[in-house]
């Protein structure tokens, strides 16, 4: 049986999103490691993760030969290094979204007009509200059963504080008791002056 075509477009939800990044990921550095071991081919492969985290592969273990290989060869290279130019596309990605997050609090503050905003600047401001009320909801439900165990803490201590208290009070309580039924005990007789007379 042939598989469907799949239809290639950003996934929507971020846990599917990591995960789907993850497997990709591994998928395509397996591949890369199968195809230099087959045709003994040099390959390096950088991959950077939606956060800004790097991922490398390089066959032959070294990263920094094969990018100098590759700008030895590749015609009309700039002059500029590939960390630089990495760090300004990331710094250039880090400015729009400062500007887009700046736009949202200014909205969220109700100094600023949604309408002043794209429609990808809407859709993005959206996302990130939406990932942003995720994390406040996670950190609220835990501090709640932060709270709910710490309140659990406090009621078994005065429970146990609570039972003490009570023990000692039977205790005094028999102290004090016990004196008092001794001289019950004893008995007492009240004098009977007219029988003393009559004898």
């Amino acid at each position: 049986m042939v598989r469907g075509k799949v239809q290639l477009k950003r996934v929507e939800n971020p846990v599917y999103r990591q995960i789907s990044f993850c497997k990709r990921r591994a998928g395509l550095l397996k591949k890369a490691k199968e195809l230099a071991v087959l045709c003994e081919a040099e390959i390096g492969v950088i991959v950077f993760s939606a956060h800004g985290k790097l991922y490398e592969l390089a066959t032959n273990g070294n990263m920094e030969s094969l990018i100098a290989r590759y700008k030895n060869t590749t015609p009309g290279t700039p002059k500029k290094g590939i960390q630089s130019q990495v760090a300004d596309e990331h710094a250039d990605m880090l400015r729009q979204q400062t500007s887009l997050l700046l736009k949202a609090i200014r909205y969220m503050q109700g100094r600023e007009e949604t309408s002043d905003l794209t429609f990808d600047e809407l859709e993005h401001l959206e996302k990130t509200l939406a990932v942003w009320i995720y994390h406040i909801r996670s950190t609220k439900m835990q501090l709640f059963f932060q709270e709910i165990e710490r309140l659990r803490n406090k009621e078994g201590i005065l429970q146990a504080t609570n039972q003490i208290l009570k023990e000692k009070v039977r205790e005094q309580n028999w102290e004090i008791m016990e004196p008092n039924m001794m001289i019950s005990s004893t008995g007492s007789y009240p004098l009977n002056i007219a029988n003393d007379y009559c004898l």
